[in-house]
């Protein structure tokens, strides 16, 4: 049954609020991340090789621990979105948006008429065909939160018509992607990449739009903050588990006697 958008919530309140990208397919794995304190995770179908069972299963373990689960879909194709949605996510994050029909067709495909085009189920979003169904869908409408992530260059010259987009939520950078159609591939840093990064979220101030920025450097997250961005994505729980799994072995090494 859907929530109320604890991270939509959040955002209008004018609240910082972090999340984590989530590429392993485990529910146990999302409750830890909503326990920890996260506000929201995105669950990626975009890299990750995740059955729609498990997902659903992640989806559960989020609303459970009062966790905000978007889901990052392979493209803006309707069909996938209204799946990822019947099973419940609050959210889709639409990759490598570059202009503003694509960012036009991921609403159509997120929201009832008269915002959108999205098929009605009878299944756990409605109740299972219990709750009234004109209020269930007005309600779909205000917290199903429409994500565009800007990965390349096109994006980047296009985000003034893309961040115009009514029903667009949030967007969140993809520096890396960014950086191979930039010409300098895998260097997020790169003065270049930092630029274009900057105009996006420059850009989405003007329209009102939160900007989700991606800390990578020292400095970067009080920088952001100082310019007013208040979401930001923390990295994939891969490489937090890896650096963990890493430090708490070097505990040991070497204090053996």
């Amino acid at each position: 049954m859907l929530q109320t958008n604890k991270l939509k919530a959040r955002l209008a309140a004018g609240q910082r609020v972090y999340g984590l990208l989530s590429s392993i397919p485990a529910p146990l794995l999302v409750e830890m991340i909503g326990y920890a304190g996260y506000d929201f995770v995105i669950l990626d179908l975009e890299h990750a090789s995740v059955n729609p069972q498990t997902l659903e299963d992640m989806i559960r373990a989020a609303e459970g621990c009062g966790l905000t689960p978007l889901v990052r879909v392979p493209s803006a194709e309707p069909k996938t979105i209204l799946r990822v949605l019947d099973a419940g996510a609050q959210g889709i994050v639409v990759p490598c948006v570059q202009d503003g029909e694509q960012a036009r067709q991921a609403v159509r495909a997120s929201r009832y008429h008269p915002l959108g085009e999205r098929g009605i189920s009878g299944g756990r979003t409605t109740g299972f065909g219990t709750l009234d169904l004109p209020a269930y869908m007005a309600l779909a409408n205000r917290e199903v939160m429409v994500i565009a992530m800007i990965e390349d260059a096109a994006g980047v010259e296009n985000i003034d018509a893309i961040a115009s987009v009514p029903g667009i939520d949030m967007v969140l950078e993809g520096a890396i992607d960014l950086s191979q159609s930039l010409g300098v591939p895998g260097q997020a840093q790169h003065p270049t990449v930092q630029a274009a990064i900057r105009r996006v979220a420059a850009t989405c101030a003007e329209h009102g739009v939160p900007f989700c920025a991606i800390p990578r450097a020292d400095g970067q997250h009080a920088t952001w903050c100082e310019a007013g961005v208040r979401a930001f994505l923390l990295g994939d729980d891969r490489g937090v588990s890896f650096r963990a799994l890493k430090a708490n072995l070097g505990n040991f090494h070497g204090n053996v006697v």
